[in-house]
């Protein structure tokens, strides 16, 4: 009898169970993406201008090992990074502070604001031509191309989310007694934050991206280097490792930022919960 009762008090799995668990489901989607490539390639659906999956990752190891260009793929990340890290630093220092200003007051709102809405939808590939004739082929118009790119999401953010704090929070702490610098320590703060770290995440995240438009002004390094090099000899299996390096950097850069997000926006988090 006992027996009989200890089986009953097991919990009783499903195999559909198992296909309830995201990371499980993401794995499998990984895996029949990678399976229907093949399959595509194999069947010559896609012509002779597709390789298959092994074929990129056999490319891809060739590349941790054997330089091109004098580096090997590592070392042409690196390059990449550093670019967008310097151009996202300035980004940052100028585009928050700026934002926040808008936000604030309105006579630099009504100054600035015009400015910066009709600069806001030129993309940045627009500025290439510009940037090479300002400064160069050199580093820094590629850092100033990334640049545009990753300004323009932190004022955005910067400024919605001194716009968007609810007025009754800054009533509330009034009637409590709070002077000018503990409204904004205690409301301005805490409620603009999430959306300033939010334009940060994106300002990052669009920099990476505007690395390939960076570097097709007469780059000799870096991942963008490496796809037109690719395009440049048809080595197909060249440009997906630079497009898959690049995704998976911008994959990993976005998982580290939402852990520092937990770190400096407790609240937020607890929020959702």
């Amino acid at each position: 009898m006992d027996r009989m009762n200890s089986q009953e008090l097991k919990p009783h799995y499903h195999v559909l169970d198992i296909f309830q668990n995201k990371n499980i489901l993401s794995i499998i989607s990984i895996i029949s993406f990678i399976l229907i490539w093949d399959l595509i390639v194999v069947r010559g659906i896609a012509g002779s201008y597709l390789p298959r999956p092994i074929e990129v990752f056999e490319r891809f190891m060739y590349m941790l090992k054997n330089p091109l260009a004098g580096k090997t793929l590592i070392e042409h990340l690196l390059v990449s990074l550093k670019r967008v890290f310097v151009a996202f630093v300035i980004a940052v220092l100028f585009g928050i502070p700026i934002g926040v200003l808008m936000g604030f007051n309105r006579y630099a709102r009504a100054i600035m604001k015009p400015i910066f809405d009709l600069f806001k939808p030129m993309p940045p590939i627009a500025w290439i031509s510009l940037a090479i004739l300002w400064f160069g082929i050199g580093e820094t118009s590629k850092v100033f191309i990334i640049f545009i790119g990753s300004f323009v999401p932190v004022v955005v953010n910067s400024y919605n989310g001194i716009r968007l704090v609810e007025p009754e929070l800054y009533d509330a702490i009034r009637i409590l007694g709070a002077d000018y610098w503990q409204e904004h320590l205690e409301v301005t703060f805490p409620g603009s934050f999430p959306a300033i770290f939010a334009g940060i995440q994106i300002s990052l995240s669009i920099g990476w991206t505007c690395v390939l438009a960076a570097e097709l002004v007469g780059a000799r390094e870096g991942i963008g280097f490496i796809i037109v090099m690719g395009m440049n000899v048809g080595n197909v299996a060249q440009i997906i490792v630079g497009m898959l390096v690049i995704a998976l950097v911008a994959f990993l850069l976005s998982i580290g930022l939402n852990y520092l997000e937990r770190w400096v926006c407790p609240w937020k988090q607890q929020e959702i919960e």
